[in-house]
């Protein structure tokens, strides 16, 4: 249809294109919107599980590929892995020619999305701005998202005066919600007994879903990942499910040691390198505990009543619900925190605690709002100056 509006959103994970597909959907369904759907990063990495598989699979059209070839997570190759998804992204953008570049978080490819998208001109909407992640590169990656988006769909009032605060215009950031909660809220969601037959595993109480990625403005975090180990071994009752880490330096080694871990406790213990979405969120549901440094802990996780275990400083900086105890990565912090999460009356009161952001809704907000910005003139960006004194 003539005069509808070219939207190209960029996935680069199995975690984002979760909280993604909501929105994708409402792209999609749009009579004023074409979806540009752009697929990089780990998507196309058969070391983690080429996820653009599951993409097709939900019945969306990818209307480019941008292949990073990542080949290992040491920092000179995940800077070439950025450069390489920099000139991809110059000739896909060349090709759509979109109205509007759509960009989650805070990721390293996201970020040569962004870059690409700037100098072809395109302007950029930012979800999830404004919020900390103190123990991760990504938290500058994130702010400098903020600075080259013209518009901003953020999770919680919180963030969005922080977005402002950074000198955006108040007009153009918006209070959507955590589009990670729509599935959630509308029940689209694999049930636990099928999910664990697709993975033909079998699990007892209590259940421990695990996922620990590594904190990139530390050194050695595999050795962090030894003590959490060390602390689910203090749980030989407990069935444990790890899922995959980022594509993040480290990465590959907390893997290799999490391989060992099921290896040796294979009675009770398994990695999946990415469940999906729907599954995902069966299990997540169903576990007794969320145990690691994931954000899904802290967004998800609350929504579901499920108690989480933070360890470390990653996530350091998000609102938390009461649902949440933070730890030190000490093997003895993790176990004494994982005891007080499974506390029966902890449990019963993280399935009434509230969630900071939101109770669903956030993709339908967002395609709304997609459909009727004004994109005229919105390349040339004024500092918003706040009245404070000096």
């Amino acid at each position: 249809m003539k005069g509808r509006r070219r939207i190209a959103v960029v996935t680069g994970s199995r975690a984002e294109y979760g909280l993604l597909h909501r929105l994708l959907q409402e792209i999609d369904r749009s009579d004023l919107l074409d979806l540009q759907l752009i697929v990089t990063g780990t998507h196309l990495s058969d070391h983690h599980g080429r996820t653009v598989q599951e993409i097709e699979d939900d019945g969306l059209t990818v209307s480019a590929k941008v292949d990073m070839e990542l080949d290992g997570d040491r920092p000179a190759e995940l800077t070439r892995a950025m450069g390489r998804a920099l000139i991809g992204f110059a000739d896909v953008l060349a090709d759509l020619q979109p109205d509007l570049l759509v960009v989650l978080g805070d990721r390293y490819e996201i970020l040569a999305a962004a870059e690409a998208a700037m100098l072809a001109r395109v302007p950029i909407a930012h979800i999830h701005g404004g919020e900390a992640s103190e123990g991760q590169i990504d938290e500058a990656i994130r702010h400098a998202l903020t600075k080259m988006a013209h518009f901003h769909f953020v999770a919680a009032d919180p963030y969005r005066s922080r977005v402002i605060q950074m000198g955006e215009q108040p007009a153009n950031v918006f209070t959507v919600g955590a589009p990670g909660l729509d599935p959630i809220v509308e029940g689209d969601v694999m049930p636990f007994d099928e999910a664990m037959a697709s993975v033909g595993f079998v699990s007892k109480r209590p259940l421990f879903l695990v996922t620990y990625h590594p904190v990139t403005l530390r050194g050695n975090t595999a050795q962090d990942a030894k003590e959490l180990l060390s602390a689910l071994d203090q749980f030989p009752e407990a069935s444990i499910i790890f899922t995959g880490t980022n594509a993040d330096a480290d990465g590959t080694e907390i893997s290799l040691l999490i391989d060992r871990y099921v290896e040796a406790n294979a009675e009770r213990a398994m990695q999946i390198t990415s469940f999906g979405r729907k599954r995902y969120v069966g299990v997540l549901k169903e576990a007794d505990v969320v145990v690691g440094n994931s954000s899904s802990g802290i967004i998800e996780a609350p929504a579901v009543g499920t108690p989480t275990v933070n360890i470390g400083v990653r996530q350091q900086g998000r609102l938390r619900a009461p649902s949440i105890i933070d730890c030190g990565e000490e093997s003895d912090a993790i176990v004494q925190a994982i005891r007080d999460a499974l506390m029966p009356e902890f449990q019963e009161n993280c399935m009434t605690c509230e969630t900071p952001y939101g109770r669903g809704g956030a993709s339908k907000r967002m395609a709304r709002l997609l459909e009727t910005l004004p994109l005229e003139n919105v390349l040339m960006k004024k500092f918003h100056n706040l009245d404070v004194a000096s």
